[in-house]
């Protein structure tokens, strides 16, 4: 027990360390950054736009972005999957839960998880940036998946053992050891939430898009973060599935805690060389922003000319693309009227965001609500595919997993597999098959 908390103690202050170097990394870069920005003074307005842009070290920042992006988001679905996808029979048998328990805390997990996403997208656009959340959210999923794994390396962390007697009750988990699982659990959810929606951004934010190269790099990178993505899952359902189950609950649990470690290290060593988006707002605020507008200015007509006559003010450094004025969603473009209530500042923008709204603003509101279709649509799939972590793991339970004669039990977790398998045969089918055949018939 000491060993084990000296351990943790020892992890701990590594990662304080680290995260210590880093932030005075980042803010050493930031005051030197500020610094020249002074200097340059009035130079500003003569000097070439190009000058003053990022400096994108795109395939120099590969290896941390790979290990970052694509390897956090990989080592985070290497432990919440493989936490997942075997917690139910974990719950059963180490914490002697009931089935209806168990079932209910892995969809509430999988919930939280998935909803956590959009509280971290928006502190990540509004407040911290996508370092910084990136950085928090690393370690809070590492301390996550190392007080699970706690639960099941030290015996007073989860019940003893059942008796073997079928009249034997086995013990009940204690409201402590109940406690310290779920706070390991919330801590997995707060770095999902954290991780998931900054990722892919993050990784695409080190490449210059306006360049050749850069947009290469792009699509490289995204390549490579599916690929890594999908191959963690794979290995979190059947390698780290297979040493949960039948070799050791606290060796297969410490193996994506020692990942993540490894993605932290790796995300923090790289701090010097990254680009650091600021943040610039939330588009969920946007969103807010545009329907209020539209309901103040319900009672006004509609302008004859709306892409002469609608607000549209597109900052100077907005690194969004212009969208085109459409014809749907009109009641909206109230919320751009200019009227002599508003109010401009001397850089062209808004005074009043919640009164008068770029066309701009507008025209994202169209695209997301242009959207909300798919999103729904999604919604029975993800119905039935949560399915897979319950149901399906309790009908493996019941069954023979046994392959032929051999003494080899496939786990009932990785019973999951398949539909990857069957998602991943389809894809190439719909991609080069089903997709260009309606392009030959227009």
């Amino acid at each position: 027990m000491r060993d084990v908390a000296s351990i943790i103690i020892i992890i701990i202050i590594i990662i304080v360390v680290i995260i210590k170097k880093a932030t005075l990394c980042t803010a050493s870069y930031c005051c030197k950054h500020n610094k020249e920005r002074k200097l340059s003074g009035p130079r500003m307005m003569e000097q070439p736009a190009d000058e003053h842009r990022e400096n994108y070290r795109g395939v120099r920042a590969m290896p941390f972005v790979m290990g970052e992006a694509s390897g956090n988001e990989s080592f985070e679905k290497l432990g919440s999957t493989g936490t997942l996808s075997n917690l139910l029979v974990y719950l059963t048998t180490v914490f002697h839960m009931k089935t209806i328990t168990a079932t209910t805390l892995v969809n509430i997990f999988s919930g939280t998880t998935n909803i956590a996403t959009l509280a971290g997208a928006f502190l990540c656009d509004t407040y911290f940036g996508r370092y910084r959340t990136l950085a928090f959210a690393s370690v809070a999923s590492f301390l996550g998946m190392v007080a699970i794994a706690l639960t099941a390396a030290i015996s007073k962390l989860h019940p003893p053992q059942c008796a073997g007697g079928k009249q034997d009750p086995c013990p009940a988990v204690t409201p402590w050891q109940m406690t310290f699982l779920l706070c390991g659990l919330g801590l997995v959810v707060i770095g999902g939430g954290g991780i998931r929606p900054c990722n892919l951004a993050f990784g695409a934010d080190q490449f210059n898009p306006q360049t050749e190269s850069g947009r290469k790099g792009i699509t490289s990178f995204f390549n490579w973060y599916y690929f890594t993505s999908t191959l963690a899952m794979v290995i979190s359902l059947t390698v780290v599935v297979y040493v949960q189950s039948d070799i050791s609950w606290a060796w297969g649990l410490a193996i994506p805690a020692f990942l993540m470690l490894c993605s932290c290290v790796l995300f923090f060593a790289g701090s010097r060389i990254y680009v650091k988006v600021q943040p610039d707002g939330s588009p969920l605020t946007s969103v807010v922003q545009v329907t209020v507008a539209a309901v103040k200015k319900r009672k006004l007509e509609p302008p004859e000319q709306p892409r002469l006559s609608l607000f549209n003010h597109v900052p100077a450094r907005s690194i969004n693309s212009n969208l085109p004025y459409t014809d749907q969603f009109r009641f909206l473009d109230k919320a751009a009227i200019l009227t002599t209530d508003d109010q401009i500042m001397s850089d062209g923008a808004s005074a009043t965001p919640w009164r008068l709204c770029s066309l701009q603003q507008v025209e994202e509101v169209k695209c997301l609500l242009r959207v909300i279709p798919i999103w729904a649509s999604a919604l029975l799939y993800y119905v039935s595919l949560i399915q897979q972590q319950t149901y399906a793991v309790f009908q493996a339970l019941q069954s023979n997993r046994r392959l032929g004669n051999t003494t080899f039990k496939i786990p009932a977790a990785s019973y999951a597999i398949f539909s990857m398998l069957g998602l991943t045969i389809w894809i190439p089918i719909y991609d080069r098959l089903i997709v260009p055949w309606p392009r030959q018939v227009h």
